[in-house]
Order: structure tokens, then C-alpha cells, then sequence
């Protein structure tokens, strides 16, 4: 089974270091990440959405309760 777990981050630029930091702790499950947010050459938006492929199913909860306490951070996941 392949893990999504998609997060939408608010306050990036804020929570940017604390997001890294929980990501980090859990980096050898991480197998993708995939960053979007839009941007031109004078705007960086403070939004942006992440993908992350998990290979080791048992994080799935503790990574997603982690990064759902950070202020602004919406998590969904998806099993396919």
C-alpha cells in the first residue's frame, strides 16, 4: 500500500523551520516530497501545499498529529 500524506501550510514563511524539523525526524519514511506554491519573479506566496510518499506505513499517524499541531497546517492523507 502507497501513503499521501498532503499538507497545506498557511503561514509558510512562519512555519517553514518547524515543518522542515518534523519532516527531517521522519526523513528515512519519506520516500517523496513535492512542494507547490506559486510564485513569479516579485511574490513568493506564504501558502503552499506538500506531498509527501511514505514507504513505512507505521509514522503515518504520529508524522500527521506532529505536523497538525503546528498553527495554520491542514493534513489529509490518502491509501491507494
Amino acid at each position: 500500500m502507497t501513503t499521501i500524506i498532503g499538507v497545506k501550510l498557511s503561514n509558510r514563511m512562519e512555519h517553514s523551520n518547524e515543518f522542515q524539523n518534523i519532516i527531517s525526524k521522519f526523513g528515512c519514511s519519506i520516500k517523496t516530497r513535492i512542494g507547490l506554491h506559486s510564485t513569479c519573479s516579485y511574490v513568493c506566496a506564504n501558502w503552499g501545499i506538500i506531498l509527501l510518499e511514505i514507504v513505512d506505513d507505521s509514522i503515518t499517524s504520529e508524522l500527521s498529529r506532529d505536523l497538525s499541531r503546528l498553527d495554520g497546517v491542514r493534513v489529509q492523507s490518502m491509501n491507494l
